[in-house]
């Protein structure tokens, strides 16, 4: 049985690192996947596992009738059992297609949570709104990754009998303790195996909100705390002068190490006592956090979408755009990381991943929800 994914792009993002796991580890059915845009990050990966990757090269905000009208021929090619798609705009413009191509079994992916119009551009907005018209009318079904996600989307106008939450899952063979690779990498860094090392894996972006990071660093050498802060992902590098500056502005240049966008994160998650995530807006399901918590590594994470649920009570959840709280909160648990304590905690975290965020319950709900 063939399943085809329809998704805008294939960028470095949360949305598109679910779709490469599921397609990699599901070994029951065969996967071809749709990029509305180009290849970007994930469509060399997904090619050289064996799937099939079609782009349609259409450009961002633009819609291309070539771009569809080449979908629609595909769709009627394939004769999938079943069309996943992914994000709003893959929802619209693959799920109406997909519907004027003969097909019926179409399930919608929401991986968005709030839709702030000073946050939010304004087309997503749009976008959005026309989905939740839509959604009774194009999808059999509507996969949330979040709780959140799936009231947002409620209060919105989205069909609710047609929707299910379905958590992202890990590969815990590959997200694992490594305390080796973890001290391999420290070594690469020139960092001591003893000295408090936190971080932050998200590309370079508002929703990320790494001023909040910034500010409750220089909160903590203030009050004479010196934890070493690596930042990783795309954008952060010494090549975004507006992060350069931020940072020197505020005297963190022997305190922050820009790493850029790496493909070692399970090392990188080992080499952390803790990961932190200061988010300000739009999170569904964080696949860092729970990514961190398989290493065995606690977060402290802003309280944005379903961050509470992923950490539970082996971490710290603050408000929103409060670096003094998110400065506490860091001193609190790097503080209890010299107490007896501390492994117990590493071992939670790792244990509330394993239990609830496996990827082989996300692969058997996806196939429950495709053709249940």
């Amino acid at each position: 049985m063939k399943i085809l994914h329809i998704i805008t792009g294939l960028n470095d993002g949360g949305a598109e690192a679910v779709l490469y796991r599921l397609c990699t580890h599901d070994h029951v059915y065969q996967h071809h996947v749709v990029s509305l845009m180009d290849a970007g990050k994930y469509g060399p990966m997904l090619t050289e596992a064996g799937v099939p990757v079609t782009c349609l090269n259409m450009k961002q905000g633009k819609v291309s009738v070539r771009g569809l009208w080449k979908l629609w021929r595909l769709i009627r090619k394939l004769q999938p059992d079943a069309i996943q798609t992914w994000m709003y705009h893959a929802d619209l413009l693959g799920g109406v297609t997909a519907r004027l191509a003969g097909q019926r079994n179409i399930v919608w992916g929401n991986h968005h949570t709030t839709l702030d119009p000073a946050e939010s551009p304004r087309s997503t907005i749009l976008v959005a709104k026309a989905c939740a018209r839509l959604s009774r009318i194009v999808p059999r079904r509507i996969i949330c990754c979040a709780k959140k996600s799936f009231e947002v989307h409620a209060e919105l106008g989205y069909d609710r009998a047609r929707m299910r939450v379905v958590p992202n899952g890990y590969d815990l063979s590959i997200f694992q303790q490594n305390p080796t690779a973890g001290l391999q990498l420290r070594q690469e860094l020139e960092l001591s195996p003893t000295e408090p090392v936190i971080g932050f894996v998200a590309r370079f972006d508002p929703q990320k909100d790494h001023a909040n990071l910034l500010n409750a660093l220089s909160i903590l050498k203030a009050q004479g705390d010196y934890p070493k802060c690596l930042l990783i992902g795309t954008g952060l590098d010494t090549q975004t002068k507006d992060l350069v500056d931020e940072i020197a502005v505020r005297g963190l240049n022997d305190d922050i190490l820009l790493l850029g966008r790496r493909n070692d994160i399970p090392s990188v998650m080992n080499a952390l006592d803790l990961h932190i995530m200061s988010s300000a807006f739009g999170e569904a399901f964080p696949n860092v956090l729970s990514e961190a918590m398989a290493c065995g590594t606690p977060c402290v994470s802003t309280d944005v979408g379903d961050a509470a649920a992923i950490i539970g009570d082996t971490g710290r959840i603050v408000p929103t755009r409060n670096p003094q709280a998110l400065a506490d909160a860091i001193t609190d648990l790097l503080t209890e990381r010299q107490g007896p304590d501390w492994e117990q905690r590493r071992e939670a975290a790792r244990r509330h991943v394993s239990e609830n965020f496996s990827i082989k319950r996300m692969v058997e709900s996806y196939h429950e929800t495709w053709f249940s």
